[in-house]
């Protein structure tokens, strides 16, 4: 590092520190003498006043009763709004986002209207969908729902690399550090610089202009947003050593001050793999926030992310065993990094100077940064953080100097309300809302005696004030706000999508193991040569890495959705791989796809010949109607309908083959494409939920619902063949790749192109998630298995 680039470096942090030491000042002299205490108790007062929760005689006239727990999002909703609430909610909850997230003031006729329209439109968007089923998490927390708003704001391409870069980042996340975690946090900055974005813009923004300028949101958000998990959690985390911290703080300074990643050298160790991903992640998202940048702001940008870089080195730095750190060290530090975080989405998003935005923001941050660190105090603590919170509890009794971090905060709230935001009521209201309802919940948290406990000693010395506070945190209603519903209910959704996943993979890797064991055919003794012959290439067909989709998705339908016998469905298990592998036989052929490879191997005409390949898979036809017929455990008339059912299928799939083999050589349309694929591949996916279906003899409304689902899965599933075919890895893959290119033989990709096709993929995809709505079942494995369908890599 040159001695100018240091020079600049250490202006830059000096002129922001002068600048937090001076607000620092404000706030120590304010908890000194106690000054915040008079007006806070005041506006507490005032704010109280029709906060306590009562009931009234419209609460026992209306439906719903008790409130609902937040978990249970869509009665929740409905629980406000039957109770005349929801309005209140939505308008605190905006004015909350405003105010901390864009830096707005309450007070402006602007500002109030556009959270009025905002308030309004949430209201219209939460009350829809009322036949959705209970259990389901917002629809905007889907892929599908993301999607659906994608194609509405005509992001559908930044959208779909975002869901790829997600998936990548979280598959790297190494152990010792929360994937989960990683991908909320990641979420929250994307969704905050679209929200900055989308206030930048007004009703007459042209929408292929609005379609622009969300698209760039969405990927500068992710390229900022990748730094959290990446740099702070990273280095937060003893994934790396020591020496290996140090290494990279250096290359991230470097970055900041020479405008220019660093190359990553040698890096040795068993975390190189990690490092070089890191490396090359990094750099793709500095140079795409490089590119949006004028000079001026990618100047702002690097002097403040260095600021907020080098006052999170200095916070992690710190040892919870050192006992003298000064007040100075404990808070001038978060003062900086709470507010420059915000300011540096400004400029990564190129916005002009707002110095309303940069006053409010520089104050605000401190507010949320010691709400957050009272939140995860023991969280803090088990791992030795120092925050002003672990360290006043951990030497406040030998340390009288320490300011008390609870008196911090409500000093910095007095502060705000009143130098800040000139006493504005709405504000204050905002704010104390904000700040019961965190409490509440630390409350509701850690159960009353440790609350209490934890009161006693950081409002020591505060007895009336405190008492004002509690009688608030106990009586006070209509306090909770959609950012934390949202976040709860991410949380929730994340962490049940990873235990739904565990099962799946659980699920697919026993019931495939099942099948396996169920699939090679015996020898009869005394059987012929050539019979003998034949059985042993058909075995050697079943054998391979074969997914078994087919079987294992009749196998999760009947045993767990339907409660049939799993040896009583063992025969229809056996008949469906033995009718697919018979059509791999028939595509594989010399006379249609020509195929080398097939599941890793060689293709059964290369390792006999042509002949005996069509006699075996003639065979193995013949076994699959063969197990249909041996299906002893159900009634008869449900059988007779299965083995019709499955003939008809039979001849569809062969009149599939017949089309794409007619359709060799030529340009189709993406409606021919998609009957092709439907009786190709829909067809076989259908079966495989129907014939489960037939047998428990469940209504025709279901079976149609199973077979609207199977089209557009089996849409969806070709499509991702097909963009895997041209770009995989036949190695990975398991057989040839480009070969439909190479014969010039339609494919989806060829009709649409690429990027249009994956948007094609994803249209099936949530056609697919919305047909499975109205089923009766648990659907999540049928939902996980259409992310795996589009997801894959091979």
């Amino acid at each position: 590092m040159t001695n100018t680039l240091q020079i600049n470096a250490d202006t830059w942090y000096r002129q922001a520190e002068q600048k937090a030491s001076s607000y620092y000042s404000s706030l120590y002299a304010q908890v000194s003498d106690k000054r915040y205490i008079d007006s806070l108790t005041t506006d507490i007062k005032q704010w109280g006043k029709g906060r306590s929760r009562s009931q009234s005689w419209f609460s026992f006239l209306t439906r719903g009763g008790s409130r609902p727990d937040t978990l249970q999002y869509r009665k929740y909703i409905r629980w406000l709004s039957e109770h005349g609430k929801l309005d209140n909610y939505l308008e605190r909850s905006v004015s909350y986002i405003y105010m901390r997230d864009l830096g707005k003031a309450l007070d402006t006729p602007a500002t109030q209207a556009r959270i009025r329209h905002i308030v309004t439109d949430l209201k219209r968007k939460l009350n829809r969908s009322p036949e959705a089923s209970e259990k389901d998490h917002p629809e905007f927390m889907s892929l599908s729902g993301v999607y659906r708003w994608a194609q509405k704001e005509g992001v559908e391409t930044a959208i779909i690399w975002l869901i790829h870069k997600l998936k990548t980042v979280s598959a790297a996340i190494p152990d010792g550090m929360s994937a989960e975690h990683a991908v909320r946090k990641l979420i929250k900055i994307i969704v905050g610089v679209i929200l900055h974005v989308m206030e930048e813009m007004d009703d007459a923004v042209l929408s292929a202009e609005r379609s622009r300028r969300l698209d760039e949101a969405i990927r500068l958000g992710y390229s900022y947003g990748l730094t959290y998990p990446f740099i702070d959690d990273l280095l937060d985390s003893n994934v790396l050593k020591q020496e290996e911290k140090d290494r990279y703080s250096a290359m991230i300074r470097e970055t900041l001050l020479h405008g220019a990643v660093p190359e990553l050298r040698e890096w040795t160790g068993s975390n190189f793999e990690l490092m070089r991903f890191v490396h090359a992640e990094l750099r793709e998202a500095f140079e795409y926030m490089k590119k949006y940048q004028r000079p001026d702001t990618l100047e702002t940008f690097c002097e403040q992310s260095y600021v907020f870089f080098h006052s999170q080195h200095l916070d992690r730095i710190k040892q919870l065993s050192n006992t003298s750190y000064s007040n100075e060290e404990l808070y001038l530090p978060i003062i900086l990094k709470s507010s420059s975080s915000r300011m540096i989405v400004r400029s990564v998003i190129s916005a002009g100077t707002d110095e309303g935005f940069d006053q409010h923001t520089f104050y605000y941050g401190i507010y949320n940064q010691l709400a957050d660190d009272f939140a995860d105090l023991f969280d803090d603590l088990e791992e030795g953080a120092v925050t002003p919170y672990t360290y006043y509890l951990t030497y406040h009794r030998e340390r009288k100097d320490l300011i008390n971090p609870f008196e911090m905060y409500w000093a910095v709230i007095s502060h705000l309300i009143h130098a800040v935001y000139r006493s504005d009521a709405k504000t204050r209201d905002v704010i104390l809302d904000r700040a019961i309802n965190g409490l509440k919940r630390c409350k509701l948290r850690l159960g009353a005696d440790q609350y209490n406990e934890l009161m006693g000693i950081f409002a020591s010395g505060l007895s009336d004030f405190n008492l004002l506070i509690q009688q608030m945190v106990q009586k006070a209603d209509d306090v909770d706000f959609l950012d934390k519903l949202l976040r709860d209910q991410m949380v929730h959704a994340l962490r049940n999508d990873r235990r739904e996943k565990e099962q799946f993979s659980e699920t697919l890797r026993t019931v495939q193991q099942q099948i396996n064991e169920l699939l090679q055919i015996p020898t009869p003794v005394g059987s012929p040569p050539m019979k003998a012959s034949l059985i042993d290439a058909a075995n050697y067909s079943l054998d391979g890495s074969g997914k078994r989709l087919r079987p294992v998705l009749a196998w999760v339908m009947g045993v767990k959705e339907y409660g049939l016998s799993p040896s009583g469905i063992a025969p229809l298990l056996r008949s469906l791989e033995y009718m697919h592998t018979a059509s791999l036989i028939f595509d594989d052929l010399p006379s249609q796809d020509n195929a080398s490879t097939r599941r890793g191997r060689p293709t059964l005409h290369q390792v006999h010949n042509s002949a005996t390949a069509e006699l075996t898979g003639l065979y193995l036809i013949q076994k699959a109607f063969g197990e249909q017929a041996s299906l002893e455990s159900f009634e008869p008339k449900a059988v007779l309908a299965l083995m019709r059912y499955s003939s008809q299928i039979a001849a569809d799939m062969c009149a599939g083959q017949a089309m794409d083999l007619e359709a060799r050589g030529k340009a189709l349309t993406l409606e021919e494409m998609n009957t092709i694929c439907y009786y190709k591949t829909g067809m076989a996916f259908e079966a495989s939920l129907v014939m489960p279906a037939i047998l428990a003899q469940v209504k025709e409304a279901e079976i149609e619902a199973l077979k609207k689902f199977a089209y557009h899965a089996g849409i969806a599933f070709q499509i991702k063949d097909d963009l895997l075919d041209s770009t995989g890895d036949s190695e990975l893959l398991g057989k040839p790749v480009r070969q439909d290119v190479d014969n010039n033989n339609s494919t989806f990709v060829t009709i649409l192109g690429q990027e249009e096709a994956a948007k094609a993929m994803w249209e099936h995809y949530c056609m697919a998630t919305e047909a499975l709505k109205p089923l009766p079942r648990d659907t999540a494995f049928l939902q996980h298995l259409l992310d795996y369908m589009v997801s894959r890599d091979r």
